[in-house]
């Protein structure tokens, strides 16, 4: 691809998103009031297949719910992500479009990175259309990022990658203010596991602790020094962070209960780190609880690794950025603790991860997974413009 051609594609970008903007926001705004949990994503599913055959995608529904789609006839294969999926939480929003699903919202944006994707495939179809797309692109409707370990890995199940030579997507930052994408070269998101430890002991009586196992005492023991000796364990550049969500004992301020949990996650900065903790853990839980005259079972679900961005592939959506996005479009952003299962795809493939504006200058700073979290609708086409530049920049260098 000469830069006659590349030009002539990153302005056809442009102007294709533009002319689809006022659709894009109705069609998100269509998706937050119809919210599917992981793996229920089939309403979403049929809307997007619905669209995208309007533009000449090849689409494969993927079981369950999800789709790949791809354009392109032969030449360097690409592929862009969104994911589907909603959370269980109450929509706060006043907004008219907000959710018609009781306990159910897009409260993660995964709307807003599904629209942005569908902006990207009406441009890039239309590149096909006029020439100017010189090699393959495929798009990843994933489910499933919600739960771990995540749909990307189904996803990459059904051959999602086969052939891909670098991906890319982007998560909504409500800390960053909309017309600006945030880049990281190396980890952006950290590991995430999910970490359940059950105790089971006789039971008893809170007034004759020395003739039972001291159950209660034990998980809280539990609470406080399994992170403490992951501390002492682990590197501490590794960032290791465990939190607990849940505790549970009991039912009697004087009986001493014969089984109780403790449930969390556990976050990791370092790849390297991820590999090796959930042995440490499993260790540290049955050294801790040995005291107290209990047994422990550990269930550790190996949940995300980090999202791990390829510096080429970051140069080209920065590169992208700059070209489709006006003034400063771009930041550097830093690691972030919340896993993200696109690090399944870049464990095999080169590819970015970019955060995506979503905050209106001067407005509220809203937080993700909270019923409230807004966004600048702006942020759609941004989004659209900056996945569909990554993809052709990353065609054009190919073909070099």
């Amino acid at each position: 691809m000469d830069h006659r051609d590349a030009s002539d594609l990153l302005r056809l970008i442009g102007s294709v998103v533009e002319k689809y903007d006022d659709d894009l926001v109705e069609f998100r705004r269509d998706l937050h009031r119809h919210p599917e949990l992981s793996w229920e994503e089939r309403r979403t599913t049929d809307r997007v297949i619905e669209r995208l055959e309007r533009t000449g995608w090849r689409i494969t529904p993927t079981p369950r719910s999800g789709a790949i789609a791809e354009i392109g006839d032969d030449g360097p294969l690409v592929a862009l992500r969104a994911d589907l999926d909603a959370l269980p939480v109450a929509d706060l929003i006043p907004d008219p479009w907000r959710s018609e699903v009781d306990g159910v919202a897009h409260a993660c944006g995964h709307d807003v990175h599904t629209t942005a994707l569908l902006g990207a495939a009406d441009a890039l179809a239309e590149a096909h259309q006029q020439g100017l797309l010189h090699g393959r692109v495929r798009l990843l409707f994933q489910p499933a990022e919600e739960v771990m370990p995540g749909g990307a890995k189904h996803l990459i199940r059904h051959g999602a990658i086969e052939g891909v030579e670098r991906i890319f997507a982007l998560h909504c930052d409500p800390s960053v203010d909309v017309g600006t994408v945030g880049l990281r070269t190396g980890a952006i998101t950290s590991a995430a596991d999910r970490i359940d430890v059950r105790l089971e002991g006789t039971g008893g009586h809170t007034s004759r602790p020395h003739l039972t196992g001291d159950l209660t005492f034990a998980l809280a023991k539990i609470t406080s020094e399994l992170p403490a000796v992951l501390s002492r364990r682990m590197d501490p550049r590794a960032g290791v962070s465990v939190v607990w969500g849940v505790l549970r004992a009991g039912s009697a301020p004087n009986v001493i209960p014969d089984h109780g949990i403790a449930g969390g996650t556990v976050r990791i900065l370092d790849a390297g780190a991820w590999a090796a903790c959930e042995a440490v853990v499993r260790e540290a839980v049955l050294d801790i609880v040995r005291p107290y005259g209990v047994t422990a079972s550990v269930d550790y679900l190996q949940g995300v690794p980090p999202v791990v961005n390829d510096p080429v592939s970051v140069a080209m959506v920065g590169a992208a950025a700059d070209e489709l996005l006006g003034l400063h479009p771009r930041i550097e952003v830093p690691q972030s603790l919340g896993g993200e299962d696109f690090g399944w795809y870049t464990e095999e493939v080169p590819g970015a991860m970019l955060r995506l504006g979503t905050r209106t200058p001067g407005g509220a700073t809203f937080d993700l997974h909270q019923g409230d979290f807004q966004i600048d609708e702006q942020a759609i086409g941004v989004g659209a413009r900056a996945l569909a530049g990554a993809a052709a920049r990353a065609l054009a260098q190919s073909l070099r």
